[in-house]
């Protein structure tokens, strides 16, 4: 038995490295296979508005496999992005950096945005999942021993709320918590069921 049984004739594919992507659609219990998405030009237009970006950057990764998708294959692909204000935070290229964003998303509220893909050669959705994530203080010496500790230079925002950072900063969540891991399952299952 299937728990989409509106899919069952489709090959289901998650296009992402993420390893929490797969674990979380993993929990969906809905057989897919990891594929590579190359060639996805990431970049957007500077004009866009922060909360759209992760939604166009998942269409483009989609896009990006499209002409490798057979008749009878489903792709899902995403983007999360967290930003602070209209500052988009994504993955930091130092420690530095990421130290710099987890000084920045201290004592605030930020959102974490997840743009979702679902296409195949026939037919095409994409929605956006927003939570709202409240970080109480956090030090230098904290900041410094989680990105020593974590290597944190693989997520947006420079953290993973799955994380000891998640325990110790996280007094506040509004939204999915598996958003902010990377995939927003809730809203993805309702959406693959009316595919």
């Amino acid at each position: 038995m299937t728990v989409l049984p509106n899919l069952k004739d489709y090959k289901i594919l998650l296009g992402s490295k993420s390893p929490r992507r797969r674990e979380l659609l993993q929990l969906l219990r809905i057989p897919f296979t990891v594929v590579n998405v190359h060639n996805a030009e990431e970049t957007f237009p500077s004009t866009m508005p922060p909360m759209e970006v992760p939604q166009y950057l998942s269409g483009i990764k989609a896009d990006a496999y499209l002409s490798l998708l057979q008749h009878n294959e489903l792709i899902i692909t995403a983007d999360t992005l967290v930003i602070l204000g209209d500052r988009i935070l994504g993955k930091p290229s130092s420690t530095t950096e990421a130290c710099e964003m987890l000084r920045a998303l201290s004592d605030h509220t930020h959102q974490v945005v997840t743009g979702v893909t679902i296409a195949t050669h026939r037919n095409r959705t994409s929605f956006t999942s927003v939570t709202d994530v409240k970080f109480g203080h956090l030090s230098d010496d904290e900041i410094r021993y989680y990105v020593d500790s974590f290597s944190p230079l693989d997520k947006a925002g420079a953290y993973g709320i799955q994380e000891w950072i998640g325990g110790v900063a996280v007094e506040e969540i509004r939204g999915s918590f598996y958003n902010v891991m990377g995939l927003p399952i809730h809203r993805l299952f309702r959406e693959l069921k009316n595919f």
